[in-house]
């Protein structure tokens, strides 16, 4: 026997009407997108009666994402289902090295090295980099960077790597 619905959903007209400008806006991102997707179907004075698990398979979430969506709308309102919110520590949040930075960090690592060194170290790169880029970048951003590019400025030889022999036959 299944639970009995401790929540019900019933839109006002303003609610629905911001649920379908975010629907139909080009810009939503999925995930606020699928919220309202979800929300608009769960509304109970529409008519139309979908268990949480038919909404749950229709867009493909889990059927937790859909108890979870109810108890945000019923504790947090309809903007904290269309606003998205993302965790500063997650991958997803903003970089701090965009690609023009990367490739700039990525000329300087190839470029000549300056005078006295044999070779580019990160502190070497990140005074070097402290002139030549708008913003300043941690020497831990310029590793993973060069990390994530397979370029080591440590290695003695930097550039094209040797081609591999091939036995004749």
């Amino acid at each position: 026997m299944a639970r009995p619905k401790v929540y019900s959903i019933n839109l006002t007209d303003e609610e629905r009407s911001k649920l379908n400008k975010v629907i139909k806006n080009k810009t939503t991102c999925k995930t606020v997108l699928k919220r309202c997707q979800i929300l608009r179907d769960l509304d109970e004075s529409k008519g139309c009666k979908l268990t949480h698990a038919q909404i749950a398979h229709t867009y493909a979430v889990c059927p937790a994402t859909v108890s979870n969506l109810i108890r945000d709308y019923i504790n947090k309102g309809i903007d904290h289902i269309i606003r998205y919110n993302i965790s500063p520590n997650s991958a997803a949040a903003l970089r701090k090295a965009d690609g023009r930075t990367e490739a700039k960090l990525i000329q300087i690592a190839c470029g000549p090295v300056p005078d006295g060194h044999s070779r580019w170290t990160l502190k070497l790169l990140e005074e070097k980099s402290r002139v030549e880029l708008e913003t300043p970048i941690s020497r831990e951003t310029i590793r993973r960077v060069l990390k994530k590019m397979n370029s080591s400025p440590t290695e003695t030889t930097t550039g094209v790597s040797r081609r591999r022999k091939t036995p004749n036959l």
